[in-house]
């Protein structure tokens, strides 16, 4: 059948099995049953032409089957549909503020601490198509790497340029914290979050944490802290006359400020102590800020039988045309 046809009666078509049967009887039985006439010799008829109507002559059984097939097929109720949809959706604005000082080359996470903090990030915006993500990095100082965007795949790529060393080396979280907020502050959406991502303590910069922490709450801007790094000492390559070194260093994060910087804007403060548990926080983040979305779908049907029947009606109307006249003697 066509594609894209539904047959409200599909039962009806397991009539189509009866017109083979009714071909096979006409044609290898009734012609049997036909009274026929026997000749020594036909040698006196070779000359004579078939004439058009004994040519033809099954014509009449066929347009019968193909108008009983039509009418079969008109019966079943063949319909075709079309849908479209109408999607709204209610995106959220995020920043997420990246730590690249020195210390986030440390390799207690694999390949190094930045290094999987980006592949998380990037897996993070695959999983948020309707969101516009903007990335902000500091490290002695703040920096908008990418405003807050839908084309994800241009933030994908300022994403993947990201090295330590871009900056002035040091921590200053409070900076990073506010440069974000500035980013997402004036946003229109009902949702607006920050993901913070450090290593460290703050140790540079004019704001502190705990002001950029109240200039969110200020804004309504929920912030999710992320602390990065192993318990104890964590190794850190060190460049030597001899090539690259690896010193054991101790991993300081402030929990206590993020801690207090996640609770009194309303998100939650995470600590990452390996690539697997980073990838995890991560994905609770984004179970936690779902998009709403809301899908009206409309079907439209229509009826496909009425060409068919009208299809039958002309062949019926040949068929009967054609047994008046051309086929009027014929059994």
């Amino acid at each position: 059948m066509i594609p894209g046809w539904k047959f409200l009666h599909p039962q009806w078509l397991w009539l189509l099995l009866v017109i083979p049967a009714v071909l096979a009887f006409h044609f290898f039985y009734l012609r049997k049953r036909q009274p026929t006439l026997r000749f020594s010799s036909l040698t006196g008829f070779s000359n004579v032409p078939n004439s058009c109507r004994t040519k033809l002559k099954d014509l009449p059984v066929i347009l019968r089957s193909l108008v009983i097939a039509a009418l079969i097929v008109a019966l079943a109720r063949p319909q075709s549909s079309s849908s479209s949809q109408n999607i709204t959706t209610e995106g959220i604005d995020i920043v997420m503020a990246l730590d690249i000082s020195a210390s986030m080359l440390a390799e207690d996470l694999k390949p190094n601490r930045i290094e999987a903090a980006k592949k998380v990030a990037r897996d993070f915006i695959d999983q948020r198509p309707n969101d516009r993500i903007g990335l902000v990095v500091f490290s002695g100082e703040s920096f908008t790497q990418c405003p807050m965007t839908t084309d994800h795949a241009v933030l994908k790529n300022l994403l993947l340029g990201i090295q330590s060393g871009m900056l002035a080396d040091g921590t200053a979280l409070g900076e990073g914290l506010a440069t974000a907020v500035n980013r997402i502050r004036n946003s229109t959406a009902k949702s607006k979050v920050i993901i913070l991502l450090t290593d460290g303590v703050n140790n540079i910069g004019a704001i502190a944490p705990e002001t950029a922490g109240d200039i969110a709450q200020a804004f309504g801007i929920r912030v999710y802290t992320i602390g990065v790094g192993t318990e104890g000492m964590a190794p850190y390559p060190v460049q030597t006359p001899l090539g690259t070194q690896y010193q054991y260093m101790p991993v300081q994060i402030d929990e206590a400020v993020l801690q207090k910087i996640a609770g009194s804007t309303g998100g939650k403060y995470f600590r990452a102590t390996s690539s697997g548990q980073l990838k995890t926080i991560y994905q609770d983040i984004d179970k936690l800020e779902k998009t709403r979305i809301d899908v009206t779908e409309f079907r439209h049907r229509s009826e496909e039988y009425y060409p068919i029947a009208l299809v039958a009606i002309g062949l019926l109307c040949l068929e009967y045309f054609l047994r008046q006249t051309l086929f009027r003697t014929l059994p």
